[in-house]
């Protein structure tokens, strides 16, 4: 594999895990992950998800919506036995055609969100595999996709319906046993939208500032994938360790560089809202569904909340080109941790 060629990879289908399948772990997960946003504003910023995990029988979800004065959070979940796998709650989707067309729908709930969404690829997708040796004796390893595009639909918020067309979204995909306990100091899936191209990656440090993992491409609408062999960052984040703003310089396997700023006070994206820290996989019964809001006045943030992770809708610049798209990020709550720049 060259950064010269695209990637192809014809054994990771779209279709999740069939409902009842057996011989799996107990800790078996099958989730995907989309975003949607407008290209040149800050708000509202989708974020929404769903996963199956056999072995509890459970398949849940969320739809996390974000603008600059609140987030509301909307979670569901059913038992996988009683679903036909499509979704739970007021969310479905469907596979339309793999690796290249999604439909998205969620009907009346209590946050006051609908869509009706069809995602297009506009990249290839980049395919990895995680493998991280935790603190317990159970590793993190799972098959996982990324992958840019953009939506037509509508989108309805408190009765208003807009036009999405056009709208980027990053889509990601993982199946396996994630566990990912102790030992992390910074966690960052990065997904970058520029006009042409989207660069994302997974980084992952300890502590003590060395590196767990990298793995991801700068992914072209021409079809190359030229993977990402170096990233260096410096950071800003605020007494809560939300991140502010920030500089991350990606190297890659063709010999290109892209040094990116991003502006992420538009604020919002906390995973804690979408039951991330513990919560997926919990059986809950048949068709629960739960919601709640976040003010975002700095009531809630990283240290405040149940999890760390936040997906922040960015601004991003590059070159002189204007980009949008997640900067995801979490910080270690160790005291003993310290932020330390790499470039």
């Amino acid at each position: 594999m060259t950064g010269n060629q695209p990637l192809v990879r014809n054994d990771f289908h779209d279709r999740l895990v069939t409902p009842g399948q057996a011989g799996l772990p107990d800790r078996f997960f099958d989730r995907f992950v989309f975003n949607l946003h407008a290209e040149d504003a800050p708000s509202p910023s989708v974020l929404l998800g769903f996963g199956m995990y056999p072995a509890k029988d459970t398949a849940d979800g969320f739809v996390v919506v974000s603008d600059r004065t609140e987030q509301r959070n909307l979670r569901y979940s059913t038992e996988l036995s009683a679903t036909e796998g499509d979704g739970a709650g007021p969310f479905r989707f469907e596979v339309v055609e793999p690796n290249a067309v999604w439909r998205l729908s969620l009907d009346d709930n209590p946050i006051g969100v609908e869509f009706d969404l069809t995602w297009r690829a506009r990249t290839p997708a980049w395919f990895g595999t995680v493998a991280v040796a935790n603190a317990t004796d159970e590793s993190t390893e799972f098959e996982h996709l990324f992958q840019s595009g953009r939506y037509d639909g509508t989108l309805t918020i408190d009765g208003v319906t807009q036009a999405v067309d056009g709208w980027y979204g990053q889509r990601d995909r993982s199946r396996g046993v994630r566990t990912m306990a102790g030992g992390q100091g910074l966690h960052i899936w990065y997904q970058a939208q520029f006009p042409d191209y989207s660069i994302g990656f997974l980084l992952v440090e300890t502590r003590g500032h060395d590196r767990l993992l990298l793995e991801g491409a700068v992914m072209h609408e021409s079809g190359l994938v030229d993977p990402i062999i170096d990233v260096r960052h410096r950071l800003t984040f605020d007494e809560n360790r939300d991140l502010v703003e920030g500089i991350v310089v990606v190297d890659t396997e063709s010999g290109s560089s892209f040094e990116v700023s991003a502006d992420a006070r538009a604020g919002g994206g906390y995973m804690a809202g979408a039951g991330y820290g513990g919560h997926h996989g919990k059986q809950l019964g048949i068709d629960h569904v739960e919601s709640d809001r976040y003010r975002l006045d700095g009531s809630v943030n990283p240290n405040t909340l149940d999890s760390a992770l936040t997906d922040r809708l960015c601004t991003f610049a590059c070159d002189g080109r204007q980009g949008s798209g997640i900067f995801e990020f979490a910080l270690t709550r160790s005291r003993s941790y310290q932020y330390t720049p790499s470039v």
